[in-house]
């Protein structure tokens, strides 16, 4: 399979996943605000390793919601998309967004002084 065609389906599977996830009733995973943040399907398109993010609940009840529900975002997939085989869903937590929210949050920390105006400061005090 080309890669271009398994980057595609990448793609497509993430899409799809976003929007099912708003039909699944489990409380875990609907109070969640679970954003998909990437899917990575094997070549062969048996497997799949969907990263998610969650934004509230905890961690650990979240993973038991989507492990409980994955047979049910798998069967959507299967009705949505036109593929001869329906990948087995792994969901992996992706820290990627809450590591960028605490560099920002650094970030915006650090005060940044204009060299020229230090050398200016210093030579009114001579």
């Amino acid at each position: 399979m080309a890669k271009y065609r398994q980057g595609r389906i990448n793609d497509e599977l993430q899409k799809e996943i976003a929007m099912i996830l708003r039909d699944v009733k489990d409380p875990r995973v609907s109070g969640a605000f679970i954003s998909v943040t990437g899917a990575e399907v094997t070549p062969d398109l048996k497997y799949a390793k969907v990263y998610y993010s969650a934004l509230m609940g905890d961690k650990k009840e979240v993973r038991k919601g989507l492990a409980s529900s994955s047979g049910f975002i798998r069967g959507q997939i299967a009705k949505r998309m036109n593929l001869r085989i329906t990948p087995e869903l792994t969901f992996i937590e992706d820290g990627s967004i809450e590591y960028g929210a605490k560099i920002s949050k650094i970030l915006e920390g650090i005060t940044i002084t204009d060299p020229d105006e230090e050398e200016s400061d210093g030579e009114a005090n001579d």
